[in-house]
This record gives C-alpha cells, sequence and structure tokens, in this order.
C-alpha cells in the first residue's frame, strides 16, 4: 500500500465504519494468510481455505481502493 493511501487510511477510518471494517477484516487475513505461508505442506483442505482467504482479501482491498478514490475525488 502506497503511502498517501496509508495517510488517507488513518484519517478516514474513525470517520468511515465501512472503511474501519474492510481494514480490519484485511489485516486478519493478512495473518491467516501468514500463518498459511510458515507451514512448509498445506492439507487440501487448508490450501482451498488460503485461496479463499485470498480472495476475500484482494475483493476487500478493491473496496478499499473504492472507497479511498471516492474520498479523493470529493476532496478536489
Amino acid at each position: 500500500m502506497e503511502k498517501r493511501d496509508e495517510e488517507l487510511i488513518e484519517r478516514l477510518i474513525g470517520q468511515d465504519k465501512e472503511l474501519k471494517r474492510l481494514m480490519d477484516a484485511h489485516r486478519q487475513f493478512e495473518r491467516q494468510l501468514e500463518d498459511y505461508n510458515r507451514r512448509p505442506y498445506l492439507t487440501n483442505q487448508e490450501a482451498f481455505e488460503k485461496k479463499r482467504i485470498q480472495k476475500l482479501k484482494l475483493a476487500g482491498r478493491d473496496r478499499i481502493e473504492s472507497i479511498l478514490a471516492s474520498h479523493r475525488k470529493n476532496q478536489t
């Protein structure tokens, strides 16, 4: 994430409940993926869950980007 995005998120997180929820979920997904990445082997179920988390994280990231773009547009 770019520094300007991080700064904007920090400014908006107290005002935008959806953004806060998405960032909390994003951080949780990141921790879960780090756990899976530390494992030398994954069961089929774990590999499936890892893929599912990656997709959820990506979808959340897309929504975060959309929210940030909307706020940037409203600032100009």
